[in-house]
């Protein structure tokens, strides 16, 4: 598949979900949810003030962020036109709600003081583009916090990228590749971006740091 159709599967499948996403009866998306405590503690480690948030959907951890230290600025950004439009609805202020592809994050360099993404970037194809795009975003010294799906054994992530996949393009989902530690190292350094911590953590879940370095 080209990278335009994974995108397009992604934001047909998102579309499908939006008015749903943050409900009961959200489903597989419920799972996301477990993500959430974890980066909100990574972020009270140390001081910020200007974040972004990749793949925000409709805007969930935004929304716990904005209740939790409102006097910051926070942008979300999303492929789905439709999960920006139900994120809008919250009205919240000092959240900025973009529609944009975030392997080319549409922000001037050193934006952010911190980059979160949240189970958003195993449908992203082309992942070095968003790993070069955060570098440039981050202000010197600023994080990136990685959550997404991880398995520890290679064979089984093979498996899953080879074989689980293609099945899931067929019922219209996006998802492109899940990827282990070395994978991550590897995006990281090439983008300039300092690995400081990568842990598999709960079922399936990858939970990442990286830095850019002043």
């Amino acid at each position: 598949m080209t990278a335009k159709e994974y995108k397009d599967l992604s934001v047909k499948e998102f579309t499908k979900a939006a008015e749903i996403y943050e409900s009961d009866n959200a489903g597989v998306y419920n799972m996301c949810k477990k993500d959430y405590p974890d980066v909100l503690a990574e972020l009270e480690k140390e001081p910020f003030h200007d974040l972004l948030d990749c793949g925000c959907g409709t805007g969930p951890m935004l929304t716990l962020l904005h209740q939790k230290y409102p006097e910051k600025h926070y942008t979300g950004i999303d492929l789905t036109p439709k999960m920006i439009e139900v994120a809008k609805r919250k009205n919240m202020k000092g959240v900025e709600l973009v529609v944009g592809d975030c392997e080319n994050l549409p922000f001037a360099d050193n934006s952010f003081d911190v980059v979160i993404c949240c189970e958003s970037f195993h449908h992203y194809p082309n992942p070095q583009d968003f790993f070069n795009s955060v570098y440039r975003v981050l202000r010197p010294n600023g994080r990136l916090i990685l959550r997404d799906m991880t398995m520890n054994s290679a064979a089984v992530r093979w498996f899953c990228n080879t074989i689980e996949m293609p099945l899931a393009h067929l019922i219209g989902k996006g998802d492109v590749r899940i990827y282990g530690r070395d994978d991550i190292r590897k995006l990281c350094k090439n983008a300039g971006l300092h690995m400081e911590s990568f842990e598999k953590r709960g079922f399936c879940r990858l939970h990442c740091v990286a830095r850019k370095i002043r």
